[in-house]
């Protein structure tokens, strides 16, 4: 073979190489989609290429996501917009559209499925791999599969994604984002304590601020100083996480992928851009969620009986109420009703944010037994079919109910 031919890879061409020695047996994978939500709009809008662009929005609202350009900033996921744009005023601020980036993950984790049933969806940007057996289907080890499929993600859905390739979760997330945007990384298990030793105590998932504290007020910095440590030894410092931190630090993990449950329950919620209180302020808002949980609803063909609603004051105290109906619904006006209940007693606080959920889930229209429906829920079931035609038609703004109107107004002061 001659120099140029091995200079690129077989498959996409690319000028990069891996080479690693165990890189014909690792089989797990962590897919991460880069900057997922930034990266969509600017697929959508290519005159956003070199510009810093963030996702999220309203006065009080938090950076759902961030650009790389923007990264380098200093702004990171979940910093209040304000100070992003303090750092970066220039930025491009665009509204979530969680709709599309719903799309988009369930496309990527199409092409997952595509090359194993073995897929665990973490979050809408990320899932485990588990690629052992595969060599023959594929024609090749799990690392030369798993470069089509970044290949295939990026041809197909024009975005990209960075993988972790290793012989176990915590490994292959940590692979993962070591090359980012657009990498493949590799870690193996030679030398696996040496390869770790450098690493904070931060990057074992499950080390949060609070036992950060606890473990550098003890001496513990680096994930070396873990591995200095007993098991029994970090067992009785720090209880049942002490094995966690034993077996992580010394690139031990023993958590299986196994693919996703059904959903246990279908929500949505709103921040407002002002804090909102009375009945008529909160009502619009309220009907609002109660039609978008129902959408969500009857796009899985799922029934709910329990419906939650959840308010968070101004002074950010949770408040969360729940009621349990006869018959599993999916019904906007059903869900309302029940969820307008709920809010009459609590109708006097002042809240800046309200939620609306349906669980204890159904699969089908045949766990619904329409007995219970009386003349109203049936009149409204065909109602809403029509309703949902138009929209299907003409799209989701298209048409809706007066209750909807409104719901934006700021808080008059007096």
């Amino acid at each position: 073979m001659n120099h140029e031919a091995a200079s690129h890879c077989y498959f996409c061409q690319s000028p990069r190489l891996i080479k690693h020695p165990e890189l014909g047996q690792l089989a797990i994978a962590h897919v991460d989609c880069d900057a997922f939500y930034a990266s969509v709009e600017k697929r959508d809008k290519p005159e956003l290429r070199d510009t810093p662009v963030l996702i999220g929005g309203g006065r009080r609202g938090v950076v759902a996501a961030a650009c790389y350009i923007a990264r380098t900033y200093g702004i990171k996921s979940a910093m209040p917009m304000y100070k992003a744009l303090q750092k970066c005023p220039d930025a491009v601020v665009i509204p979530p559209n969680m709709k599309k980036y719903a799309a988009i993950s369930k496309a990527v984790k199409a092409i997952m499925l595509q090359t194993t049933p073995l897929v665990q969806s973490i979050s809408i940007d990320e899932a485990y791999l588990d690629l052992s057996g595969t060599n023959r289907l594929h024609q090749g080890v799990p690392a030369f599969t798993m470069a089509r499929l970044a290949n295939d993600v990026q041809k197909k859905l024009g975005i990209t994604v960075s993988i972790g390739l290793s012989y176990n979760k915590f490994l292959a997330k940590l692979a993962s984002d070591m090359d980012k945007p657009n990498g493949f990384s590799v870690i193996g298990e030679q030398n696996i304590k040496k390869v770790l030793a450098n690493y904070p105590i931060q990057a074992i998932s499950g080390v949060g601020r609070r036992l950060e504290t606890k473990l550098k007020n003890d001496g513990i910095y680096s994930i070396f100083d873990l591995q200095r440590c007993s098991i029994q030894e970090l067992q009785k410092r720090y209880g049942s996480i002490g094995a966690r931190l034993f077996n992580f630090s010394n690139g031990i993990d023993s958590r299986v992928i196994t693919p996703n449950p059904p959903a246990k329950s279908v929500s949505n919620e709103v921040t407002f851009s002002y804090d909102k209180s009375g009945l008529e302020q909160l009502k619009p808002v309220l009907w609002r969620l109660c039609d978008q949980v129902s959408s969500s609803l009857k796009s899985k063909n799922k029934f709910g009986k329990t419906i939650t609603l959840k308010l968070k004051t101004s002074k950010f105290r949770t408040i969360t109420r729940s009621k349990t109906i006869k018959a599993p619904t999916q019904l906007a006006d059903v869900i309302y009703r029940v969820a307008f209940e709920l809010l009459i007693p609590n109708s006097r606080g002042t809240y800046r944010l309200m939620g609306v959920g349906l669980s204890t889930l159904s699969d089908n229209i045949g766990s619904v037994e329409t007995d219970f429906l009386d003349d109203h829920d049936i009149k409204q079931e065909k109602l809403e079919k029509t309703i949902d035609q138009i929209r299907e038609k003409v799209g989701a703004n298209a048409i809706g109910k007066g209750r909807g109107f409104n719901l934006e107004q700021p808080i008059k002061k007096k």
